[in-house]
């Protein structure tokens, strides 16, 4: 399982099609908490279990992660 970290801060959440879907705002505790892009589809936020709050940022769980690479981190396949 993928571990995150301080240093994953900013980088770009991608979809497995490789389509950005949000950016890195902070990582606590080995979660990421990540702002959406403004048009991020309702259906990839309920798999997240996002729905529909009013928070700027969203948890990422690990076990929604694929990999991690220097700029991006890439989900699994929702």
């Amino acid at each position: 399982m993928a571990q995150l970290t301080d240093d994953d801060e900013g980088k770009r959440i991608v979809n497995a099609e490789g389509e950005q879907i949000g950016i890195i705002e902070s990582v606590e505790g080995g979660t990421a908490h990540v702002n959406p892009d403004p048009g991020m589809t309702d259906t990839i936020k309920s798999k997240l279990g996002w729905g529909d709050t009013d928070e700027d940022t969203y948890p990422l769980d690990a076990e929604n992660i694929e990999s991690i690479s220097d700029d991006e981190v890439r989900l699994q396949r929702l």
